[in-house]
């Protein structure tokens, strides 16, 4: 069978670098999966924590803005991993290295660098212009 697979992958993409690609979705997923778990984890507050007065007040602020740096990181976990996600539906179902907006193949170098990118470079430029 070609490289080339008629129907298979519409950005001309050959079935080595659809591999490769589809490995290091994979291998993202699995990182963020990871770190996902990693936050749900519930920290201890440190043993040698003060219990009672002006320490214990400043090691609590510590913990909150801890806790909420935590739960940026991973809303951002989440947000990456549904990207992540989208790519490989679209591998599956034959639409991936196409522009979402105008259908046009998007390069593989960019793919390789962001390879859940949905969006070509000039409609990631429009886009971002229009903001």
């Amino acid at each position: 069978m070609n490289d080339q697979a008629a129907g298979v992958h519409d950005a001309a993409l050959t079935q080595r670098e659809l591999a490769a690609l589809r490995e290091d979705l994979e291998e993202q997923r699995r990182f963020r999966l990871d770190q996902l778990r990693e936050f749900g984890r519930h920290r201890p507050v440190s043993p040698s924590a003060p219990r009672q007065g002006p320490a214990r007040a400043g090691t609590a602020r510590a913990d909150t803005a801890r806790a909420e740096i935590d739960a940026r990181l991973a809303e951002s976990a989440r947000m990456v991993l549904a990207d992540v996600e989208a790519a490989l539906e679209r591998m599956d179902r034959g639409g991936y290295g196409r522009c979402l907006l105008c259908s046009r193949p998007i390069p593989a170098r960019m793919l390789e660098i962001v390879p859940q990118t949905r969006y070509c470079a000039h409609c990631r430029r429009t886009g971002e212009t229009r903001r």
